[in-house]
């Protein structure tokens, strides 16, 4: 497959978008409780894996940090790990991956997780700086292209269905109902909690987005085709049972008591990026544009009170597996985190992305009750779908759950199993696919224009930093006004 090694600088510059934010400390408490199944388990079809527990913690963390503390996930099975030369320089940057590709890699240590605070990560990353003299230019625009899945629902199945290695990705999202939540007024209720279930014990969680909606896939969880569910809404502890029919084609509207809306908005960002050594012009345009994205976002209508989190990954064999920095409002100490981010390794084509979404999902303390959850992933190469679990169909189970909705974006490298990934997890969580743009879709180093590789039509196309902020104003304005 011909895919450029150049991956546009633009990436960065939405993951720069979301990222000066506060953070929040955790205190965790349990989704809806969950009846023991005793009913008899039979084997599921294909893509039909049936759940019965939840596999997560609800969010409750209800402050965000001073400080970005960074939390180190060790390397698995750390190895040396032996790289074609062909590989390694596609996935690189000319000389200094031919360098590397040459040089033996050293056998990396897994550290124990580890506190480390912005200010000593800023020092490290000047220190870099002024050997490598390394200096900040201006980037040139970079434009993205972003399409709605679940608004184009027909035309994402059969995207899946022209690919047949999607039969062996993901969950069964080919059945799917819409569930509104309102209050006794009318109004959408963002963030309440969703449980649904099969007489058979087939379970699954999930919580309303600031719309108050939210998409279910009973194919996801349940392999029996139970013919309804019982739906249960949880708000401000209080509980309204209802029933879904399959197959029933008018929205599940339930109604809830009126409870207190918050003054303000409050909104978690998340940003996950692929490190490797081909992401090098993302990182670069992320730390020059941080600073602006995060004052846009400030000064939206909604005046939101942001918590900022930073989840950066390579690989096994590299210098490290996956650092995340949980989230925090001190938006000048993240600036320095981004400014100790470096690209390197990777080797093969495929990285750490299946344990890095289950971390930033599962690990970082996301605020609890009336919070937006957003997750921006960055990334040009697929998951290794060959490493043990967690898998990324697990997690985007779990984010639905704990009501995080993922913004996946596609750098120029990207290839058919990884749009496929990046795709699912962000219709099932009801995020968008944005993928990078170019003058000409083949030749990265065009410039800006309108063309992509991508499997997508109907799309619009707009610089990454303005898009990106486009579908967080859009997200923070369907709250109701407190």
């Amino acid at each position: 497959m011909n895919r450029p090694v150049v991956r546009s600088m633009a990436l960065a510059a939405a993951v720069t978008l979301l990222i000066g934010l506060p953070a929040a400390a955790a205190v965790r408490h349990t989704p809806f409780p969950v009846a023991a199944d005793t009913s008899d388990l039979k084997a599921p079809a294909l893509q039909r894996t049936r759940q019965t527990q939840p596999n997560f913690q609800a969010p409750s963390a209800t402050v965000c940090s001073d400080t970005p503390m960074l939390r180190e996930v060790a390397d698995p099975s750390p190895r040396l790990q032996q790289h074609s030369g062909e590989l390694r320089l596609r996935r690189g940057s000319g000389a200094s991956a031919t360098a590397k590709m040459m040089a033996p890699m050293p056998s990396p240590v897994a550290p124990p997780p580890v506190a480390v605070s912005a200010d000593a990560a800023a020092e490290s990353s000047m220190a870099t700086d002024a050997v490598s003299g390394h200096v900040r230019q201006q980037q040139a625009p970079v434009t993205a292209g972003v399409v709605d899945d679940n608004a184009d629902f027909n035309g994402f199945r059969q995207f899946l269905q022209r690919h047949e290695e999607a039969n062996s990705l993901g969950r069964d999202v080919s059945v799917r109902q819409r569930l509104q939540v309102v209050d006794a007024q009318g109004r959408p209720v963002p963030d309440a909690e969703v449980a649904m279930t099969a007489r058979n014990g087939a379970r699954m969680w999930a919580r309303t987005d600031a719309g108050g909606q939210v998409w279910l896939h009973p194919n996801a969880f349940d392999d029996r085709d139970s013919d309804s569910y019982q739906v249960q809404v949880r708000r401000a502890g209080q509980t309204v049972t209802s029933v879904l029919q399959r197959g029933q084609k008018n929205v599940l509207r339930v109604a809830v008591a009126d409870a207190p809306l918050p003054a303000r908005a409050k909104l978690d960002l998340v940003f996950m990026v692929d490190a490797t050594g081909s992401m090098g012009d993302e990182i670069d345009k992320l730390r020059g544009s941080l600073q602006g994205i995060v004052r846009d976002i400030a000064q939206l209508p909604s005046n939101p009170d942001i918590c900022l989190g930073l989840v950066t990954y390579r690989d096994r064999g590299d210098e490290y597996f996956v650092r995340g920095w949980d989230l925090s409002n001190n938006v000048a100490g993240f600036q320095k985190v981004l400014d100790g981010v470096r690209a390197d390794g990777g080797g093969d084509y495929p990285e750490a992305m299946n344990e890095t979404f289950d971390h930033a999902v599962q690990t970082m303390s996301w605020r609890g009750a009336s919070t937006t959850r957003l997750l921006v992933s960055l990334a040009d190469a697929p998951p290794h779908m060959d490493y043990p679990q967690p898998r990324y169909d697990q997690t985007m189970l779990a984010a639905l759950g704990k009501g995080i909705k993922v913004l996946s974006v596609a750098a120029s490298g990207q290839d058919t199993t990884g749009e496929i990934a990046q795709r699912q997890i962000a219709q099932y969580t009801g995020g968008r696919f944005i993928f990078l743009t170019y003058k000409d879709a083949s030749d990265p180093s065009s410039g800006p224009g309108s063309e992509t590789v991508h499997e997508v039509e109907n799309y619009s196309v707009d610089t990454l930093d303005k898009l990106v902020v486009k579908l967080v104003r859009e997200e923070l304005a369907q709250l109701p006004k407190g």
